[in-house]
């Protein structure tokens, strides 16, 4: 649980308390970090990765994004001000999910994007743990990339608002004649 749980929970008076263990449930406790990376650069079984291995593989600011949900501050994020072409994947599983193609500045200072490039690594929960209902936005393994709001800019209307931690990007290479 992050700090804005806890602090959160506590200002809205919560007597239950999401388990820190709840992502980790049906993950095998057991897999090394050796384990993990292979099956990263194999791209199988991200999501039986568990959240004490990943903390291994992360650097601390990271790994409280994806798998804590914490947030990054504003406009201190590396691709916030990215404007070259290519996809961006998640920093941890690797997946692809965004394209640059897609990006515009909202002006909030967090990366933003108006739709998925690759549907299938992307998973879209309700979220109440700021007491109001949000949608967040997750990979396909887990990892907590950000929320999406409803004022974006057509065609499709949404903002996918995301912490440039969650995020790596390839760029795209250029063709050669």
């Amino acid at each position: 649980m992050n700090r804005f749980t806890l602090l959160f929970a506590l200002i809205l008076g919560a007597t239950a308390l999401p388990a820190c263990t709840e992502a980790d449930e049906g993950r095998d406790q057991s897999m090394t970090v050796e384990e993990a990376k292979a099956h990263i650069a194999a791209g199988t079984e991200l999501s039986q990765i568990p959240k004490s291995v990943w903390r291994q593989l992360l650097p601390e600011d990271q790994y409280e994004i994806l798998w804590e949900k914490d947030t990054e501050r504003a406009f201190s994020g590396k691709w916030l001000h990215n404007e070259a072409k290519g996809i961006y994947v998640t920093a941890g599983c690797r997946l692809p999910v965004f394209s640059s193609e897609h990006k515009y500045d909202s002006g909030t200072g967090w990366p933003s994007f108006w739709d998925i490039a690759y549907p299938g690594n992307v998973v879209l929960r309700e979220d109440y743990s700021w007491g109001i209902k949000r949608t967040e936005v997750l990979s396909a393994c887990g990892e907590h990339l950000g929320h999406v709001f409803k004022d974006g800019p057509e065609p499709t209307g949404l903002r996918y608002c995301l912490n440039s931690l969650a995020l790596d990007f390839v760029p795209t290479v250029a063709k050669t004649e």
